[in-house]
């Protein structure tokens, strides 16, 4: 049985390149539905070998911006990198690079 940490990496690993997730809608999909904090403290828990398989840089809140204090600038710099654009007021247009997990969840299985 998956914890759920486990749970939130194995959703926020299946969020392709070049688009983004919220804390909200990652939890949306686990055992606890209204989490969005538990999926925030389950990205903040990566330890430095888990860091570069889970694109933890592509989960931000559901304003569109980084949330990320202490990361920040690695975030936005890796997001960026991925051809994400933010706008003047340094948010991320979420209707043109929201990932739909659901769909994607849906077919792979992993949703609960």
């Amino acid at each position: 049985m998956m914890s759920y940490y486990d749970d939130v990496y194995a959703i926020v690993m299946r969020i392709p390149r070049g688009s983004v997730s919220t804390y909200g809608r990652i939890a949306g999909v686990t055992q606890v539905p209204r989490g969005a904090r538990g999926v925030g403290w389950a990205l903040a828990a990566l330890d430095s070998q888990q860091r570069p398989d889970v694109p933890w840089w592509r989960v931000i809140n559901a304003a569109g911006r980084i949330s990320n204090e202490g990361n920040a600038i690695q975030q936005r710099a890796l997001l960026e990198a991925e051809d994400i654009v933010f706008d003047q007021h340094d948010q991320i247009n979420l209707r043109r690079y929201l990932w739909d997990e659901r769909a994607a969840l849906d077919d792979a299985d992993i949703s609960h």
